[in-house]
C-alpha cells in the first residue's frame, strides 16, 4: 500500500520539475517527466514515448518567450506505486510574436512510481479556457454598498 501523504508529496515535485521544465524551456528535462514508453495526449495529437514528446515541446516552446504553468492541488487515487489523477491547471504565454494568453484547463493523469521517483505514464490535457488575459473593469468601477449599513459606515465624500 502506498502511504498517500508521500505520494501527494512526490506527484507534487514531478508537477514542479514539470513546471521548472516548461519555464526553462527544457525539452530533455520535460520529457524525462514522463517514463521512457509515456504517453501525452494534447491539441489533437497523441505523443508516445520520451522522444516524440520532448521533441514535440522543444518546437512548441521554440514558438514561446515564457510560459508559466501552475498546478492547483491534484486529485488522487493511490495504491502500489501507482496512481490516478486530476490536476486543474493555467498557464500564462508570451509569445515570441507578442501575442499573449492564458490557458485554463486539467489533466487526467495515470502516474508511476519507479524508485522513490514519479512519472507520468499518459496524461490527457482537457482545455477550458485559452484567450486573452480577462479584461480590466472601467477605473470608476464599484461594486454594491454593503459595508455602510453592516458597518455601521459614512459614505466618504
Amino acid at each position: 500500500m502506498t502511504d498517500l501523504a508521500a505520494a501527494e508529496a512526490g506527484i507534487r515535485q514531478l508537477h514542479a520539475r514539470y513546471t521548472d521544465a516548461v519555464w526553462r524551456k527544457d525539452a530533455d528535462a520535460f520529457a524525462r517527466c514522463f517514463t521512457p514508453d509515456g504517453e501525452w495526449r494534447i491539441s489533437g495529437m497523441v505523443l508516445k514515448g520520451r522522444e516524440q514528446i520532448g521533441e514535440t515541446i522543444g518546437r512548441i516552446l521554440g514558438n514561446m518567450t515564457r510560459v508559466l504553468f501552475t498546478y492547483r492541488t491534484p486529485s488522487l487515487d493511490v495504491g502500489d506505486g501507482v496512481a490516478t489523477a486530476r490536476a486543474y491547471i493555467d498557464e500564462r504565454c508570451a509569445w515570441k510574436n507578442g501575442d499573449t494568453n492564458i490557458a485554463i484547463g486539467r489533466y487526467y493523469e495515470r502516474l508511476v512510481e519507479d524508485d522513490g521517483e514519479w512519472f507520468f505514464a499518459w496524461r490527457l490535457f482537457e482545455l477550458h479556457y485559452r484567450g486573452p488575459p480577462p479584461a480590466m473593469p472601467p477605473l470608476d468601477a464599484n461594486t454594491p454598498d454593503m459595508a455602510t449599513t453592516r458597518w455601521n459606515l459614512t459614505q466618504p465624500g
